[in-house]
């Protein structure tokens, strides 16, 4: 590749542009307000980084040569861009405008919340398009948010990296989700369970630790020297209220989470007679994309979508 010029500006590469399109030093000069001599001198000075002529008398005036007529796109197309990268940013048009956002959540972020969100940026902004992406222990999420392929994370881990950006969405009370016709249902009251209850009922939990759930559940038992009878584990905590709805299992939850398979399932959730932290749900994001107006508008939707669904 050869070498670029020292001193090469972008106002040469204008000179250069308009006197392909004028061929005429005068009317250069005229348009820009500068005087002739000093167009010539740029005029001189394009000819001696070229190796060209660039523009020769012909019969009715200045004609470009041959490889100054090669040279009218480029330039051209360098000043364009070279205005993009300074054009000044512009509001998002959510209902004009298309863009397509990356979302990742754990599997047991509450089905309730991704419905509001998905049905609010259907309405808002119906030419765009939203993929949501698994979260597991697994994903670099933290690379990922980096790099451009996520951008959003809804998570509620204890600890998220100080560097991302962070704004709370909602606390979930943990409640403890049963058959609404299981044996213990039937015979207690929705804020009866005692301690003892809720220990020796068997539960199902997740199988991996995935941050934020299984710990808050877990640890905190642990905190208490405390511990629950799981007798079933899975990697797949979609499936967790189905087994619930087909057995005499339990599953310690979010209360959002819990809500919605109560009225789909017949389930039924009950008071812990155990104080355990609330699920604490935030979203996070890079500083690669905390001013572009476009993002400032998914997490303004995200947020409201939050507001909105605690309302109900």
């Amino acid at each position: 590749m050869a070498k670029l010029p020292d001193h090469l500006d972008i106002h040469l590469i204008r000179i250069l542009y308009l006197l392909l399109c004028e061929k005429n030093v005068s009317r250069v000069a005229l348009k820009l307000n500068q005087p002739q001599p000093s167009i010539s001198a740029s005029l001189r000075k394009l000819r001696e980084l070229t190796g060209d002529p660039l523009l020769v008398r012909g019969a009715r005036g200045m004609v470009p040569t041959q490889h100054g007529e090669s040279l009218l796109k480029p330039a051209k197309r360098i000043l364009e861009e070279t205005e993009r990268l300074f054009v000044q940013k512009t509001p998002f048009v959510p209902q004009a405008e298309a863009r397509t956002f990356h979302i990742a959540a754990p599997d047991y972020m509450n089905t309730p919340f991704f419905l509001e969100v998905v049905a609010r940026l259907r309405r808002e902004s119906p030419k765009s398009r939203i993929v949501i992406h698994a979260l597991g222990p697994e994903t670099d999420y933290v690379r990922l948010l980096s790099d451009g392929d996520l951008d959003l994370v809804i998570a509620n881990w204890d600890e998220p990296p100080p560097h991302l950006h962070l704004s709370k969405l909602f606390d979930d009370p943990i409640v403890c989700l049963m058959r609404a016709d299981s044996a213990y249902a039937k015979r207690t009251g929705p804020d009866q369970m005692t301690v003892e209850d809720y220990l020796s009922l068997p539960h199902v939990a997740p199988w991996q630790v995935l941050p934020g759930y299984h710990g808050i559940i877990d640890s905190f038992l642990d905190s208490q020297n405390l511990n629950r009878n799981v007798v079933v584990e899975s990697a797949y905590f979609g499936m967790l209220p189905y087994m619930v709805a087909q057995t005499d299992l339990v599953l310690t939850t979010g209360r959002q989470f819990a809500r919605f398979y109560e009225k789909t399932l017949s389930l039924k959730s009950f008071a812990l007679p155990i104080k355990f932290p609330p699920m604490r749900f935030y979203q996070l994001w890079h500083e690669r994309v905390h001013q572009a107006t476009e993002h400032k508008w998914l997490r303004e939707q995200i947020g409201i979508a939050a507001k909105a669904l605690l309302e109900k």
